[in-house]
Order: C-alpha cells, then structure tokens, then sequence
C-alpha cells in the first residue's frame, strides 16, 4: 500500500511540475500566476505578491506567491517586485521599501522586503 501511495505521490509532482513548465513557457510579458511557494520562482519572472492558502498546506509563513513574467517587456518598464527573488538580469533597482504584499515570512519586520526595478537592457 505504502509504495502504491509513493507512485501516486511522484505521479502527482510530476505532473504539478509539467504544468507550471508548460504554463509559463507559453506565458505573454506581464502575465502573472499564483503558486505555492514550495515551486521556485523560474527564470524570467519575479515574485509580486506573498499570502497564506490552504491549498499550498497549513503553515504559520505565507505558503502561496503571485509571479510576474519580465521576459519581452519593453525597456523603460517599471515595476515594484518582492525581494524574495533576485533582480533580473537587465533590470536595475530604483528604491528599497517595506511593503506588506511581500511580507513572506511569519516573523513581523518593516524591513525593506520590496524593490522598484527598471528594465534598462
């Protein structure tokens, strides 16, 4: 029964995976996804928004994201993005700040969580 359940678990992320493979492989600049923060941020997007659900499991940190695709917007673009993932390649930081929408962990800070970035290349 346990290795039943083992195949059903692995069939399970596997196909979690191949979907959002496949869901922001064919995603249009700016579009934006909400994920369970287990799922790492892939290259060419950042995180924007950080908030409890009880899909993504039971926890006291928030456990669920909303990602932004950055590939293919026009240079000049600004966007305010969560420092819960690095600067994108061809993006500068313009300012730090606090802002409660990327508040991604359970511990209460007003430290700069939050970057307004420019798209310069």
């Amino acid at each position: 029964m346990s290795r039943l359940r083992a195949v059903a678990l692995a069939a399970g992320c596997a196909a979690a995976a191949l979907t959002i493979t496949t869901t922001t492989a064919h995603a249009a600049p700016g579009d934006t996804l909400n994920v369970c923060s287990s799922q790492l941020t892939p290259a060419g997007w950042v995180d924007v928004q950080w908030w409890n659900d009880v899909s993504c499991g039971s926890t006291f940190n928030p456990n669920k994201k909303q990602i932004k695709q950055l590939t293919g917007l026009p240079i000049g673009t600004t966007l305010t993005v969560c420092a819960s993932t690095y600067q994108p390649a061809g993006w500068v930081q313009l300012s730090a700040f606090y802002n409660s929408s990327c508040r991604y962990s359970a511990v209460p800070s007003l430290n700069n969580n939050a970057w307004q970035i420019k798209r310069v290349s």
